[in-house]
């Protein structure tokens, strides 16, 4: 894949963030460093390096869609606030392969729960 200076741009913005940027703050964030870019040319290159394999994009719902670097790494979900946090957990393919009884390429997990914030708004009661 040849990319673009808008993709590389993106990539190293996904690759250097803490977070997990949705479209709208990567277009805000490239805006600083090329202010002619337009949002359309942010999805298009977004889209392209999911194609690729290069980041990985995160669809939770009720939010808006974010992108993640694609190191590998699990995910902490809020079903309250929508907030998300990196986790490595025990890596899972021999087991879920076990259980299928066919190879698996990769897998996503992404746990759901009520972050400390939350649990703490509502007292300690359960969702």
């Amino acid at each position: 894949m040849l990319m673009t200076q808008y993709a590389k741009m993106i990539l190293e913005l996904i690759n250097q963030s803490g977070g997990h940027l949705t479209a709208e703050q990567l277009f805000l964030e490239l805006k600083k460093k090329a202010p002619k870019v337009v949002q359309a040319t942010v999805y298009n290159n977004l889209n392209t390096l999911c194609q690729e394999g290069l980041i990985r994009k995160m669809s939770i719902e009720g939010s808006p869609d974010r992108y993640d670097k694609i190191q590998k790494h699990d995910h902490l979900v809020c079903y309250r606030c929508g907030s998300i946090s990196d986790r490595t957990f025990d890596d899972l393919t021999s087991a879920l392969e076990k259980q299928l009884g066919k190879k698996i390429i990769s897998y996503d997990l992404k746990v759901c729960y009520l972050c400390p914030k939350c649990r703490e708004k509502d007292k300690g009661g359960i969702i």
